[in-house]
């Protein structure tokens, strides 16, 4: 029992059940958004399925409609998602400034230390002889 306690309660595994739900729920909106396109396609253009178009016997209707629904899928999440997501995060959790890394800052300091204990000087680029 304390091994099945592990595994539920180690790692991400709520979060990435959270996720897939949410995901399978998402999907249902995104089809929906894609039916909405494709029929306002249909309108403009004719019959939004391509499935039955063969221009010389081969069949790239279907084809045809599947990379016409993955390009407007795309665009559904990058705008409706991606694009907002990005937004909220840059204004509710701002990126710190750069600056140097622990292990560079640590390094230099390492480097000072022992150019003052030779009694020289530590210039940008190292110290000099």
């Amino acid at each position: 029992m304390t091994g099945f306690k592990n595994f539920i309660l180690r790692g991400n595994l709520i979060e990435l059940a959270t996720a897939f739900i949410m995901a399978a729920a998402f999907a249902a909106v995104v089809t929906a958004t894609v039916t909405i396109i494709m029929d306002l396609i249909g309108k403009i253009g004719g019959t939004p399925n391509f499935s039955d178009y063969t221009p010389g016997g081969i069949h790239v209707g279907a084809w045809i409609t599947a990379v016409l629904s993955f390009l407007i899928i795309a665009a559904v999440v990058y705008y409706a998602i991606v694009l907002p997501y990005t937004k909220a995060k840059e204004r509710f959790f701002p990126a710190e400034p750069e600056g140097t890394p622990a292990d560079i800052a640590l390094l230099t300091e390492i480097r000072d230390a022992l150019v003052a204990q030779r009694g020289g000087t530590a210039g940008p680029a190292g110290p000099t002889a």
